[in-house]
């Protein structure tokens, strides 16, 4: 994370334009570049703000790092942007924590939404947010060495899910904001998603379509499942797409699709649907395309549901 500007640094000062900013990015934003804490970067698409404020084009939108208020002015953002009062330092690097979309949190993760457009092309829920579960993560960056206070957590992404889902999915939006991109986080928000799946006993996937870059980022977390589930089954003269995908919880339009991509569905398929997978040559695919087959999450790191502090939060 070291690429990223420690709070105290002064506003603002602007990272590299990021690698991934989509190909097919527009280029009437009502928003030019946000000002995120004490990061400046570009924005991708338009996102829905009052009017009154962003116009037809805003060259500069400040947004808390905390709660994700805005304003265009920069004298009033920096009378707002403060430490939340129950902030506190975490003993983790990394964390996330599950937001349901009601009193107090309604305006954040009304704020949440319209912070996120800016970088998704086909998402438009921003007001009616109470129908998600909001998953946030956060990373406390190492604290400097010539500093005595404690770096605070920042939300550097989330994902929302659908409370109630007719099509299984087990993600509507997921985003890792540009400054920290690149960097594995997507694989952690997608890995919690499916955990989550598990842990419900429901096969799911991703809300369809999916962006470009949503894409890319699925394409390369199954591949890495799908593997790492034919690897670790015992050893079988064939398998079946459906036991593959009830093997890694992952869809099995998804699974054909992938295994697919991979090449493995190009060999003879018998009449029961079965394909023959050597393990030998599913490793042989996996050095070759530099696959990292260690999970993104570990399960044993998820509190157990009903415990005080998943309760605190859903009654926020």
């Amino acid at each position: 994370m070291g690429s990223v500007l420690p709070f105290h640094t002064p506003i603002a000062k602007p990272i590299p334009s990021a690698k991934t900013t989509p190909s097919k990015a527009i280029v009437d934003r009502n928003v030019i570049s946000v000002v995120l804490g004490d990061i400046l970067f570009k924005t991708w698409y338009p996102s829905f703000y009052p009017e009154e404020l962003a116009g037809k084009e805003l060259d500069r939108l400040y947004v808390c790092q905390w709660c994700f208020k805005y304003s265009k002015e920069l004298m009033p953002f920096l009378a707002h942007t403060h430490l939340p009062e129950d902030s506190s330092t975490q003993k983790t690097r990394i964390q996330y924590t599950k937001l349901m979309a009601k009193n107090t949190r309604l305006l954040f993760t009304q704020n949440l939404s319209l912070f996120a457009k800016l970088f998704l092309d086909n998402k438009s829920v921003f007001f009616d947010v109470t129908s998600f579960n909001y998953y946030l993560l956060a990373h406390t960056p190492p604290p400097a060495p010539t500093s005595s206070s404690s770096p605070q957590p920042q939300i550097v992404g989330f994902f929302s899910k659908e409370k109630m889902s007719w099509d299984n999915n087990n993600l509507a939006c997921i985003l890792v904001f540009p400054p920290w991109q690149r960097k594995g986080l997507g694989k952690i928000l997608m890995g919690i998603s499916y955990e989550l799946s598990e842990r419900e006993g429901r096969i799911g996937g991703p809300e369809k379509p999916l962006s470009e870059l949503g894409t890319k980022g699925y394409m390369r977390f199954w591949e890495a499942r799908i593997a790492n589930a034919i690897l670790g089954m015992k050893a079988k003269a064939t398998m079946t797409v459906g036991e593959i995908a009830e093997s890694c919880w992952v869809l099995p339009e998804d699974t054909v699709a992938v295994l697919r991509a991979m090449g493995f569905l190009a060999t003879k398929k018998k009449a029961d649907g079965s394909v023959l997978v050597s393990k030998a040559k599913m490793m042989e695919w996996v050095s070759a395309n530099g696959i990292d087959l260690t999970p993104p999450i570990c399960g044993e790191g998820f509190l157990k549901e009903g415990s005080p502090e998943d309760l605190q939060n859903e009654e926020a």
